[in-house]
């Protein structure tokens, strides 16, 4: 099994699928699920300004459905120099597997490939529900014609999901530490604030946007947003970027750019959050536009029987007892939890997006076990 998982990772680290690139990556799923009876549909997406994005959905009997949601694009490598081994290569060395998207998320893909056909080998095809797969090309990126234009779809054909997975690699240092349940909302901001360009020496007779723009940023940077509540951490906002355009030493500018996000839990919504920015900065001055992209709402999958399962799962192989966190960045799970319970458990997330991306080889092994249990215990409660 453990060779098995290695394989089909190793396979995918191959496919160079920097997004939106898909490099055959998502017609190798394909194929892996295909020789297990799965159908496959091939669906690709794409609207003016954005790049057409190739995803999948698969699925396997009728019934209850149990579906594995994922993506097989990743981020770029980065400066090759500073790999020990060809990014795309998937090397082993040492007892790790090493590659761009080896934990995020391509080994938890093949995982649960591995643990489907060993539990259907068990059950001889035969068991009361459906297993399916959402795997996208476009969560990396924009985000605008994967996984949520995939549940669209289903939406039209009728094809519903009860219980989803989210293969995200979920834990901060070892394999079974953590479960995500949720995630707080993502915010961005774009302000821009206007003045009246002029010469340095002259500053009556201009308008500097930049002293207006430094006042207002600090006034919402230091506003105490939150102290947290009870399943999320505390609001917070970072300035991401200050730009005049300005190359000139002796020139106030006309104009002058910031943008920042906001990570914001329960207590807020985009309109709540909206309002507070405009009356901080209509404090400060009164010449200004502001642009908000609600990227993602806080959302919080209940306790209940089927985070149980997955918890027991993992404590069956691990021995240890995971935490149930909303800590994090953002992931596809923002669109699959208005159809559906979702929660995300994956590889160990600590070389994610970084060089020499790894995991540990005994971890495909133990992932795909735990992977295999929750499919046994779902499909044998009655949920």
């Amino acid at each position: 099994m453990i060779l098995e998982a290695t394989k089909i990772t190793k396979n995918l680290i191959k496919r160079k699928s920097i997004t939106p690139h898909n490099e055959g990556a998502i017609e190798l799923v394909a194929s892996y699920l295909r020789k297990l009876g799965f159908s496959c549909k091939i669906l690709s997406f794409e609207e003016k300004g954005s790049a057409k994005v190739t995803n999948l959905y698969a699925q396997l009997g009728k019934g209850k459905n149990f579906c594995f949601a994922g993506h097989t694009d990743v981020v770029p490598p980065g400066n090759i120099k500073n790999w020990k081994y060809d990014p795309f290569s998937g090397t082993k060395s040492n007892g790790y597997l090493y590659g761009r998207g080896v934990a995020d998320m391509k080994g938890a893909i093949a995982c649960f490939i591995c643990a489907t056909k060993r539990f259907l080998s068990k059950h001889s095809n035969n068991f009361d529900g459906s297993i399916s797969l959402l795997i996208t090309g476009d969560e990396e990126g924009a985000a605008i014609n994967g996984t949520k234009k995939v549940l669209q779809w289903m939406k039209k054909n009728k094809k519903t999901i009860d219980f989803c997975l989210v293969g995200e690699p979920s834990n901060p240092n070892t394999l079974g530490e953590m479960i995500k349940i949720g995630r707080r909302g993502s915010l961005n901001v774009d302000l821009k604030v206007f003045g009246t360009q002029g010469h340095v020496a002259y500053p009556k007779v201009a308008n500097n946007p930049i002293t207006h723009l430094l006042k207002m940023l600090t006034s919402i940077k230091s506003n105490n947003w939150d102290n947290g509540s009870k399943h999320f951490d505390p609001s917070n906002l970072e300035v991401t970027s200050i730009d005049v355009s300005n190359t000139a030493f002796n020139v106030i500018p006309s104009e002058a750019n910031a943008k920042f996000n906001i990570r914001f839990n329960d207590k807020h919504s985009k309109k709540s959050i909206e309002k507070k920015i405009r009356a901080i900065c209509n404090s400060v001055y009164k010449k200004y536009s502001l642009t908000f992209e609600l990227t993602g709402e806080p959302f919080l999958t209940k306790k209940g029987d089927f985070i149980k399962i997955i918890s027991n799962s993992i404590t069956k192989v691990t021995g240890k007892k995971p935490d149930l966190s909303t800590t994090g960045g953002t992931s596809d799970a923002r669109f699959i939890h208005k159809y559906c319970p979702v929660v995300e458990f994956g590889l160990v997330n600590r070389t994610i997006h970084a060089e020499n991306e790894c995991v540990k080889i005994k971890d495909l092994n133990s992932l795909t076990k735990i992977y295999q249990n929750i499919l046994d215990s779902y499909f044998k409660t009655k949920l």
